[in-house]
C-alpha cells in the first residue's frame, strides 16, 4: 500500500526548543509510521530573517552561519526522532529544483494574492525595509510543497493562509497547462500544542523573544531549572480564581511530559483549594522535562557534524530524484529547454 506523501519544512534558526518539540516536531515524528514523509530544512527562506533593514549583512560575523545552524537542526531531529531511514530528511538549498518551481509559480500567482498574505503584512510592519524575497516567500513555500507533489502537510493554524495559497498556485497551474498535475494538498491540522513562554505567558515560546522566554532542548539541566525557577506564576491565588496563563502553561508542560495524572491531580487540588506552593510545581515541571529530554541529549551527543552532514547529502540524492522528476514534467508543459549541464 503507498502511503500519501507528506511534506514540512522548517527554518534553521539555531537549537530547537520545547515550543518546537511539543508544537510540532513530536507530530513529524508519528506521522513517519503513517507517511511518507519529505523533511526540509528550508535554509533559503532563512535568508529573508537574515535581510530586515538595509544595512544587513548575510553574513554577520555576530551570528552563526545558516549552513552551521542547517547541520544542528538537522541533528536535532534526528536527536528527537526523525529517522533519515524512514523519512527523507535534507537542507532546501541542496535541491535547486526548489527555487526553478518557484520562478515559475511566480509568473502563476497572483500579485493581489501576496499581498493580502497575513504575515507579510505583520513582518512588513516591523521591518524598515522589505525585500522582496520576504513578499515571494510563500511562492518558495508553495514551489516546496509541490515540487514533492505531497499530498498533506501539517500545519497549525497561522500557516493556513500560505497553504490555500499553495493550492490556489497548483489549481491554476493545471489550468494554464491543462492537466491537473499538481495534486490539491491538504492541510494536515496538527494537534500540537502552543507552548507560552516562561517569561511572559502572554506570548508563544519563541528565541526571538529572549534567552528567558525559551527552553532548548540542549541546554543544561541547571540552565533550565533557572528559567523555570523564574517562570511567571501568580501573586496568589484565591479558591475559585481562574488559573492565570502562567501556571496553565507549566499544567501544561506537565501533562506533555507524561506525568501521572495521579501527580497532577494532587496539584490541580491544591490550585482549587488555594494553597498550591508553585515552587514544588515548578521542580516537577522540570525534573519531567529533563526526564524528556535526557535521552535526546544523549543522542544527540553522539552525532558528529560529518555524520549529519552525510545524512543530509543522502536525503538530498532521494530528495533530487522527486524533485528531478516533478521538474521535468513542468519544463515540458511551460516549453522550456531541460538542462544540458551534466
Amino acid at each position: 500500500m503507498v502511503k500519501p506523501r507528506v511534506f514540512s519544512g522548517i527554518q534553521p534558526s539555531g537549537e530547537l526548543h520545547l515550543g518546537n518539540f511539543y508544537g510540532a516536531i513530536q507530530n513529524w515524528v508519528s506521522m513517519q509510521d503513517r507517511f511518507d514523509c519529505v523533511y526540509c530544512i528550508v535554509d533559503y527562506h532563512a535568508v529573508t530573517s537574515r535581510t530586515g533593514r538595509e544595512s544587513d549583512k548575510f553574513q554577520d560575523p555576530a551570528h552563526e552561519s545558516i549552513s552551521a545552524m542547517s547541520v544542528q537542526m538537522a541533528g536535532d531531529l534526528i536527536a528527537c526522532g526523525i529517522d533519515p531511514q524512514r523519512s527523507i530528511l535534507f537542507c532546501q538549498s541542496d535541491v535547486p529544483e526548489h527555487t526553478e518551481l518557484a520562478w515559475i509559480f511566480s509568473c502563476v500567482a497572483s500579485h493581489g494574492d501576496l499581498a493580502r498574505m497575513t504575515q507579510f503584512k505583520e513582518k512588513a510592519s516591523r521591518n524598515d525595509y522589505v525585500s522582496v524575497g520576504l513578499f515571494t516567500y510563500p511562492v518558495l513555500q508553495a514551489a516546496d510543497i509541490l515540487l514533492y507533489r505531497a499530498a498533506k502537510v501539517p500545519v497549525g493554524a497561522d500557516q493556513i493562509q500560505h497553504l490555500e495559497l499553495a493550492r490556489r498556485i497548483g489549481r491554476r497551474f493545471n489550468t494554464l497547462v491543462g492537466e491537473d498535475y499538481f495534486p490539491d494538498v491538504e492541510a494536515e491540522l496538527t494537534d500540537g500544542n502552543r507552548i507560552m513562554s516562561l517569561a511572559d505567558p502572554s506570548q508563544k515560546m519563541s528565541k526571538s523573544l529572549g534567552d528567558k522566554h525559551y527552553v532548548g532542548l540542549m541546554e543544561e539541566p541547571e540552565a533550565i531549572w533557572g528559567k523555570f525557577r523564574a517562570a511567571v506564576t501568580d501573586s496568589g491565588q484565591e479558591v475559585g480564581e481562574q488559573m492565570s496563563a502562567g501556571v496553565a502553561n507549566l499544567f501544561e508542560l506537565l501533562t506533555l511530559t507524561g506525568t501521572p495524572q495521579k501527580a497532577i491531580h494532587v496539584f490541580m487540588a491544591q490550585h482549587a483549594a488555594g494553597n498550591i506552593r508553585y515552587g514544588d510545581l515548578k521542580k516537577s515541571v522540570h525534573e519531567n522535562i529533563i526526564r524528556v529530554l535526557s535521552p535526546i541529549r544523549d543522542r544527540r551527543s553522539k552525532m558528529s557534524d560529518d555524520t549529519i552532514s552525510d545524512i543530509l547529502a543522502e536525503g538530498a540524492v532521494r530528495a533530487s530524484e522527486i524533485a528531478q522528476e516533478t521538474m521535468a514534467v513542468v519544463r515540458d508543459h511551460v516549453g522550456v529547454r531541460p538542462p544540458r549541464i551534466s
